[in-house]
């Protein structure tokens, strides 16, 4: 297994997995698959400091993850939000656990303070998958989403990077 930095001629594998949990899961709150253009948008909106990052097995890419600005005010720009996700033929395989762990590598090497990932509260894999990584709970946020015709908890996890410095940086 190789992880890279993610390229657009990644975007249409990107998009069918993550639009196969859009469909069928509640690993995601979005209801309507993503469009080729607006994953394009999407991933235009990302950098050095935000990467989307792939896993290839044997040439193919099986996995993504992807660090975004948490919140569009200036106040929140030491804090991302990291994403996983592995093609559904892919799991059990230690891809997600390869693909997080990069992530916080590369959250600490571009200054970021804080990491935190929004999880639906019935995704127990997920919330084991990051609290193996330092996540801990810092909120559970009671029927915020309805989806597949039923009230979802989001369970807020956050990971602290570097120690509190009141300057910044």
């Amino acid at each position: 297994m190789r992880i890279r930095l993610a390229t657009e001629s990644d975007l249409p594998i990107i998009n069918d997995i993550y639009n196969h949990y859009v469909l069928t899961c509640t690993c995601t709150y979005q209801e309507e698959p993503s469009t080729a253009a607006e994953r394009l948008a999407w991933f235009q909106h990302h950098d050095a400091v935000h990467p989307v990052t792939v896993a290839e097995m044997d040439g193919q890419v099986v996995a993504w993850g992807s660090l975004s600005p948490f919140h569009p005010r200036a106040a929140y720009r030491f804090t991302v939000e990291n994403s996983v996700y592995v093609h559904r033929d892919f799991q059990r395989r230690g891809l997600g656990k390869a693909l997080l762990a990069d992530l916080i590598t590369r959250a600490q090497a571009a200054g970021h303070h804080s990491i935190v990932a929004l999880i639906s509260a019935d995704q127990t894999a997920s919330l084991k998958l990051h609290a193996a990584h330092g996540f801990t709970q810092v909120a559970l946020l009671k029927e915020v989403g309805f989806k597949f015709n039923r009230w979802l908890d989001v369970i807020f996890l956050q990971k602290l990077l570097t120690s509190r410095d009141s300057s910044g940086s």
